[in-house]
């Protein structure tokens, strides 16, 4: 006879499913507003910005369908007299600026690394320059270097340095530079502050021992303070890199890229072509040039650190 309990079902044998460890959701939960935000405000404009390479986008053609152009804006990009001047001279620029801005911060940086009465107060007012915005100071370097009226004239005049007053802005042979010196005095307190926290946090010991074995300032200078800054001074060297190359603000004060592109840059040329030819595809072409360039820097950089850490 069959039992009443064979005719109920058995259940199945339940398997609990497998759930993520609760620490791994949290850590992926508090990374994904940075994640949200890098996606929105940076990997879809770089990424909309190279699909407009690809696009013959205009002011006239914007509303409606892109002309799929393969690489005739890189082609014509590559091959444009202004885009190659601009190349030239943002190299000059950059590589000016960051010469200068890196010996007269250094310097700076030892001469404040020593103690003195006021030494703060002075580093405060040097951090001056680096906090005022930028359109104040492209506006007070333009005045200065004014032709008629302007102070640099008028101490080389006084000087006698020179017969008659030069038009520093608006000269062809002169505009970048003035540019480029109103950019040195803007970029000198930045590093001034990272390499005095760089021979801050060197340690004393070595300098003892140097001075008891008889070593003189400049070779415990050339010896140990440059080998020990190397890790600072190759995050200054990069981060200049980037800051300086992409500066606009002082050349659309000052010079607005002329005369004849003389101080055209790239970062302006893209902002040129963009907004003010409203060739979109160009602008963005430029642009993505500007990236390449900088990501090969940036590749370099990080190999040469990876040899400094195996090192």
């Amino acid at each position: 006879m069959e039992s009443p309990l064979s005719a109920v079902k058995r259940p199945r044998s339940f398997k609990p499913k497998k759930r993520l460890p609760k620490d791994i959701v949290g850590k992926y939960m508090f990374v994904l507003p940075g994640l949200l935000f890098l996606a929105v405000f940076m990997l879809f404009p770089i990424g909309y910005n190279v699909y407009l390479t690809f696009h013959n986008v205009t002011v006239f053609n914007i509303m409606s369908g892109y002309e799929f152009t393969w690489l005739d804006n890189y082609k014509a990009v590559l091959t444009d007299t202004v885009f190659l001047q601009s190349v030239k001279n943002s190299v000059v620029f950059t590589t000016l600026c960051l010469l200068f801005q890196f010996v007269i911060g250094l310097a700076l940086a030892l001469f404040f690394n020593k103690t003195f009465p006021g030494r703060g107060l002075f580093r405060a007012l040097l951090l001056m320059a680096w906090m005022i915005p930028l359109v104040i100071t492209g506006t007070l370097f333009q005045w200065m270097f004014a032709g008629e009226y302007g102070i640099i004239n008028h101490f080389l005049l006084w000087a006698n340095i020179i017969e008659e007053p030069i038009y520093w802005v608006s000269n062809e042979q002169t505009a970048l530079y003035s540019t480029i010196i109103a950019n040195i005095w803007i970029g000198i307190p930045f590093n001034m502050v990272i390499l005095l926290a760089g021979l801050q946090s060197l340690p004393t010991d070595i300098y003892e021992a140097a001075r008891v074995d008889g070593a003189s300032k400049w070779r415990q200078f050339f010896a140990i303070t440059l080998p020990l800054l190397k890790p600072t001074l190759f995050i200054l060297v990069m981060l200049g890199i980037i800051y300086t190359f992409k500066v606009f603000d002082i050349i659309l004060i000052m010079t607005k890229g002329g005369p004849l592109y003389a101080s055209t840059v790239m970062p302006f040329y893209a902002y040129e072509q963009a907004f003010i030819n409203y060739n979109f595809s160009i602008g963005a072409t430029i642009t993505t040039v500007m990236l390449a360039l900088l990501i090969v820097v940036s590749l370099i950089y990080l190999r040469i650190a990876r040899k400094e850490d195996e090192a």
